[in-house]
């Protein structure tokens, strides 16, 4: 089975919504015209139910089959954009400058919207498929938002599946890894308070630019000396602040950054010994050093045997051999995590044209991959809900 064709049929139609997601993107928590788009195509497909608001910008729509069941599949789909400038020259570039949709979510969007047309008009399927537009899944927490605000009470779910585009030059190329598929992740702000004083004369100061500097490369050795060495994590420093001046040592200086894991154990851990070499640091050199972590994504994880359903239902619209259940473990985080701790479910990436990676300022995102996208979604709910034969 190709594309569905209520799907292929609309390929104009979705192309079109993509391109002007594409060119008005938001920041999380601020999707505020992204969920209206959603919200008036979702009425003009004709969905049973619209909930908006949920999660501040999420919005929730029901699809009843024609089987009347009790059982439920979500399908999400998350919303924002990225605080970068985009560098592409598309004649659909972002319109609003210093945001950018440099990861797909306006496709992921796109691609639940083309499977709500699909299976509204069919409605081929036993029970209710529950479609979920998150917001601000870009580290803002979007997903504990719509969770901390009764998503599952509220549109309870058995099953719950993710998509995510994937800049591979491998179109229509589906893999999924199963089991722990993503990273954890927190953020770290390390602030540094010492004694300013001027530049010619820095026996006077408690330098906290040289304790910064020093900390960047303590920090990693929790990596090479504390964290087994099969086990993986990633600490990465990602900013550094201090001065104003050329002839002032600075008064203070901050570091920001994130850890990436799979084990809460080697999380536990990195964040006792970064605890450690901060209060170690601060004594070392008669500074203050204040260090605070935020846990912003959980470890995502496949169920096995609803990562081979996912596939299963893939490979009826790309073929079997474009689908694979050996992608590795991958060190990015996604906070559909957050909703797989809830329900179990899996989440897929569908390759497409361009390389480019993602999050870059020159992020291409082929819309051939739309259609197959909602057809891969659609065909989820029809797979696991489907209707008694005769």
């Amino acid at each position: 089975m190709p594309t569905l064709p209520i799907i292929a049929d609309s390929s104009e139609e979705l192309t079109a919504i993509f391109k002007d997601l594409h060119a008005h993107p938001e920041i999380g928590f601020t999707e505020t015209r992204t969920a209206g788009v959603v919200a008036e195509k979702l009425r003009g497909y004709g969905v049973d139910e619209i909930h908006e608001g949920i999660g501040k910008t999420g919005v929730v729509a029901l699809i009843k089959g024609k089987g009347g069941g009790n059982r439920r599949v979500g399908l999400r789909a998350d919303m924002d954009a990225l605080p970068i400038d985009e560098q592409t020259n598309l004649p659909y570039a972002s319109q609003n400058e210093g945001v950018m949709h440099a990861c797909g979510h306006d496709a992921h969007t796109t691609m639940l919207l083309g499977a709500a047309k699909h299976l509204a008009e069919t409605r081929d399927f036993d029970g209710t498929a529950v479609l979920i537009f998150q917001p601000a899944e870009e580290g803002l927490g979007g997903a504990r938002g719509m969770l901390a605000d009764g998503l599952f009470e509220r549109f309870p779910c058995d099953e719950v599946y993710g998509m995510h585009n994937f800049p591979s030059g491998e179109p229509g190329k589906v893999g999924i890894c199963k089991g722990t598929a993503m990273a954890g992740a927190a953020f770290f702000d390390i602030e540094i308070t010492g004694r300013g004083s001027h530049a010619a004369m820095p026996h006077q100061s408690r330098d906290p630019i040289v304790v910064a500097s020093a900390l960047v490369g303590q920090i990693q050795t929790i990596l090479s000396r504390n964290v087994a060495p099969l086990e993986a994590c990633v600490i990465s420093v990602t900013q550094i602040h201090a001065g104003a001046a050329y002839n002032v040592v600075p008064e203070t200086a901050s570091l920001n950054g994130t850890i990436r894991y799979f084990k809460d154990e080697v999380y536990a851990l990195t964040e006792t010994r970064m605890q450690e070499i901060c209060d170690g640091m601060a004594k070392a050199h008669g500074v203050e050093v204040n260090v605070q972590f935020r846990n912003v994504f959980n470890v995502l994880e496949n169920d096995p045997g609803l990562s081979d359903a996912y596939l299963e239902a893939a490979a009826d619209v790309v073929g079997a051999e474009q689908v694979t259940d050996q992608r590795e473990p991958a060190t990015g985080s996604e906070d559909f995590a957050d909703m797989l701790q809830v329900v179990p479910g899996a989440y897929c990436t569908v390759g497409h044209a361009g390389t480019v990676p993602l999050h870059n300022p020159g992020f291409v995102l082929d819309p051939e991959i739309l259609p197959v996208g909602a057809s891969i979604m659609a065909r989820m709910v029809e797979r696991r809900m489907p209707l008694a034969a005769g």
